[in-house]
């Protein structure tokens, strides 16, 4: 399963499936069925995250980068979010952050440090 053609916005089903969350985003599934088909409803790790991306043939750069301004952002990217509270995934795509916890936005969601890796159509 390749890249989804039109990116849909969905929230977390649970608090901590972020992760599932933003490769239901991606491939175009709900987050629960990403969940299902993980068996996992908690944190993904970025191996986790890289490893069904790759498998559903969805290529991401290896390269970490820091996020330190919305312009700097490719036109889509995963984004590993230090919040006050915890580490969080979101996406950022075609200009907005479709965030799992906080919805749709033009600024990235509330954050301490973030990282991204780009997402390449």
């Amino acid at each position: 399963m390749p890249l989804a053609e039109n990116i849909t916005h969905f929230y977390e089903p649970t608090s901590l499936s972020c992760g599932q969350t933003v490769l239901a985003m991606l491939l175009g599934l709900t987050p629960q069925n990403v969940c299902e088909q993980l068996g996992k409803y908690n944190e993904l790790t970025l191996k986790e995250i890289f490893d069904v991306l790759e498998k559903n043939g969805v290529k991401v750069s290896d390269i970490k980068q820091t996020a330190t301004k919305k312009e700097i952002l490719p036109k889509i990217a995963l984004l590993s979010i230090k919040t006050p509270f915890c580490w969080h995934w979101s996406l950022y795509c075609n200009g907005k952050f479709l965030d799992p916890e906080y919805g749709v936005l033009n600024d990235f969601p509330p954050y301490e440090k973030c990282f991204f890796w780009e997402i390449e159509k």
